[in-house]
């Protein structure tokens, strides 16, 4: 499913830019120039994304027992350099601009082209988004994040635009694209900073930590305790290690079912995920400093 969205996303934005570049030889505005010229960088992080996708998608094999998931974060960290890169682009042609602001003979037809453009472009990244976030795929939501500053910019320009047609300010076309190019500047620098994050490892959020102690809470059995819980992600898979305590006496067959009952939830709330448990005799103890303490049961 994934892998079939970042492919489509390939001949949708190459459609997107064909459309603006229209749109921009029609008018000759500096904004819809720049506006196209973020779409170029949106058709690299198509073929970028459709790339990690390809990559994240595969099994572990012996040089990376843990998976490829990781490949999606390093296209994420690409778009957002890519995205950033796009900002400064637009801010230089913007800048010439201000001291020679000038429209062409078909200014509203050119900004109607690019109107068709911002909504095929709207519907995509919308979708992009809900896939990414129901298959938890970094590189899908960062292409979803990316489309939606293309259409935030489209829109700002489309009515920067009209204001200009309206008032006969010309020079309001490069002003708005001043503007906007600083916002994407800081789309980008978010998009980098959350990859970043995932290739280094950044723990599992409160609330995930909460959902693991929860369903191992309901899955202690006879164990006493638990202590020492860590957990990361790596795009749709987590990967948590903690320390679970029993009663000394209490046999290596029966610890393991106990270990076995708490993976087996944790799989199932966690598909694909992996999750690593240190068995330890009740002289180990934490007690109330424990992540769950209480009185063993019997039977």
């Amino acid at each position: 499913m994934i892998q079939k969205f970042a492919l489509w996303s390939i001949p949708i934005s190459i459609a997107v830019l064909a459309l603006k570049l229209l749109a921009w030889w029609l008018t000759g505005s500096v904004a819809l120039l720049s506006d196209a010229m973020e779409s170029v960088v949106n058709v690299v992080a198509a073929l970028l994304a459709f790339f990690a996708v390809s990559i994240g998608g595969k099994p572990p094999d012996d040089n990376h027992p843990f998976g490829h998931k990781k490949a999606e974060y390093l296209s994420a960290v690409v778009e957002g350099v890519l995205i950033v890169l796009a900002a400064l682009l637009i801010l230089r042609e913007a800048v010439a601009a201000l001291s020679s602001s000038h429209l062409d003979q078909a200014p509203l037809t050119g900004v109607a082209i690019n109107v068709l453009a911002t909504a095929l472009n709207g519907a995509w990244a919308y979708m992009l988004l809900r896939v990414g976030r129901q298959y938890a795929s970094p590189a899908l939501e960062a292409s979803a994040k990316h489309i939606f500053t293309d259409v935030f910019t489209s829109v700002g320009v489309v009515i920067g635009l009209v204001l200009a047609l309206a008032t006969g300010w010309l020079i309001l076309d490069p002003i708005l694209a001043i503007l906007v190019a600083l916002n994407i500047l800081w789309e980008g620098w978010k998009v980098i900073r959350k990859s970043i994050d995932g290739l280094m490892d950044v723990s599992l959020t409160d609330p995930e930590l909460d959902e693991v102690r929860s369903i191992i809470d309901a899955n202690l059995g006879r164990a006493l305790e638990y202590h020492d819980l860590r957990g990361r992600r790596s795009a749709s898979m987590i990967f948590v290690e903690f320390h679970l305590v029993v009663d000394g006496g209490m046999s290596v067959a029966t610890a393991h079912d106990i270990c076995d009952d708490i993976e087996d939830a944790l799989t199932d709330q966690f598909p694909g995920s992996v999750f690593v448990i240190h068995l330890e005799p009740d002289s180990e103890s934490k007690g109330p400093g424990a992540d769950s303490a209480r009185a063993p049961k019997t039977g």
